[in-house]
């Protein structure tokens, strides 16, 4: 009976949830790396320069960086419906006033204040993901939440490239509506959030009182297995050691994504492609990298093995990054890509897996949003570098070599903290011998 009760509600709060925020992230993401997009004529149109391009791209990250611990806090107080509602309208209208960018000053402003804006919206649906999954669960949900990503590079490619072809359109550029028009979704899901989402399983009226107990007896029971993370401050969620070393690796994964959600249509566009095919081809490897994605987390599930699963991922998307530094034909940029994509993609769902196990309320919250603030960082290092690069050197291949090279680091970083996890388990009653498996 327990295992029917348990399949019925997991199957009840997947249906009711997990497609929901699926669309919520393709639109952030959508919003996050059109840019991309936009660049193939606004960078002609305003005069900006790649290293301009990549750190008014990049700038984003900052703004993320400085404002998402405090946002995922607030949301832990008031709830995942009020706070994402009030993230996802605001970001929505500061990304359809990128249409309006005139220069270099407003372009870094607005780019700046997106990132404000978003911020908390990522790291508060992992938390959110942790109400309502067993850990057990976590990194499949979590795999088929973040494959919004790659369908919305998939989907989105084309879109994007589409309205370009409005240019001229009322007097207005092809990348000026592109803005606009894919701001319009952010506002309208932002509205509806308020009505669809339940901040936690106590409240969720669309189970019945046997599916709801159930639930919250679960989930209050693994939380009593981490009794000594249950106590821990936000302060301290903020300084554990395997935080750090997770916002360091998830810098390496956050530098690689960015580079493809960014440069990518820039790096296909070298092979002298209109803007149509450019979206059409951009979209092969992220298809690709949604099965890829899925199918790795659900091994990891089954496995119970996260380490190397972040590992071998990251080391996929590193090779990918070298091969593109050197691919000569289009079919071997989109097959490198295609590699970057599924490493990027598979590394993420067991990654975020971790922090959920060994930290709990207000720490799991100020720590999730600290490997997601700092991680994202690389998203501002590694468009930015790539900008600089290419401007310095004509070509794409040393930028893609350094991205290469932060993947790397994120795979000896895994290496270290699995060690030093086993090392401490072995020497302490104390210790928590499942923090990263």
């Amino acid at each position: 009976m327990t295992c029917e009760l348990e399949q019925r509600v997991l199957r009840k709060i997947s249906l009711r949830i997990v497609p929901f925020i699926m669309l919520l992230y393709f639109i952030a993401f959508l919003d996050r790396v059109n840019i991309g997009f936009a660049a193939l004529t606004m960078n002609d149109d305003l005069g900006f320069s790649p290293t301009v391009f990549g750190f008014g791209a990049g700038i984003f990250f900052l703004g993320y960086f400085l404002f998402e611990v405090p946002s995922n806090l607030i949301l832990h107080k008031v709830g995942a419906r009020i706070w994402i509602a009030r993230v996802m309208i605001t970001w929505g209208l500061v990304s359809g006033a990128m249409a309006f960018v005139q220069g270099t000053t407003s372009f870094y402003t607005l780019r700046f204040l997106l990132g404000v804006a978003e911020a908390g919206f990522f790291p508060g649906i992992i938390l959110y993901l942790s109400y309502w999954f067993p850990a057990r669960k976590r990194a499949q949900v979590t795999a088929i939440f973040m494959a919004a990503a790659p369908i919305s590079t998939a989907l989105g490619s084309p879109i994007s490239a589409a309205l370009l072809e409005m240019h001229g359109l009322m007097g207005f550029a092809g990348w000026q509506w592109m803005f606009v028009l894919e701001a319009v979704p952010a506002v309208v899901l932002g509205v509806l959030v308020l009505f669809w989402l339940t901040d936690k399983p106590q409240k969720a009226k669309w189970l019945s009182e046997e599916e709801r107990n159930w639930l919250v007896t679960t989930l209050a029971a693994e939380q009593a297995q981490r009794q000594s993370a249950a106590h821990q401050s936000a302060w301290q969620g903020l300084f554990d050691k395997r935080v750090l070393a997770l916002a360091l690796v998830y810098f390496g994964t956050s530098a690689g994504l960015y580079t493809l959600g960014i440069w990518s249509p820039q790096i296909i566009k070298t092979m002298g492609l209109s803007p149509m095919a450019i979206g059409l081809l951009n979209a092969v490897p992220a298809v690709i990298a949604v099965a890829a994605m899925v199918l790795w987390a659900r091994h990891s599930d089954k496995s119970g093995e996260r380490p190397w699963h972040v590992i071998a991922a990251c080391i996929l998307a590193a090779v990918g990054l070298v091969f593109a530094g050197n691919a000569a034909t289009i079919v071997g940029v989109i097959v490198a890509l295609t590699l970057v994509n599924c490493g990027i993609s598979a590394s993420k769902p067991p990654l975020w897996s971790m922090p959920t196990l060994f930290l709990s309320g207000s720490a799991a919250a100020a720590g999730i949003a600290t490997i997601n603030s700092i991680g994202n960082l690389g998203g501002f290092v590694g468009p930015f570098m790539i900008g600089v690069i290419k401007e310095h050197t004509g070509s794409f291949t040393w930028g893609l070599y350094f991205v290469a090279a932060l993947l790397v680091l994120s795979s000896l970083t895994v290496l270290l903290l699995s060690a030093m996890v086993r090392k401490a388990s072995a020497n302490s009653a104390l210790a928590h011998p499942k923090s990263i498996n």
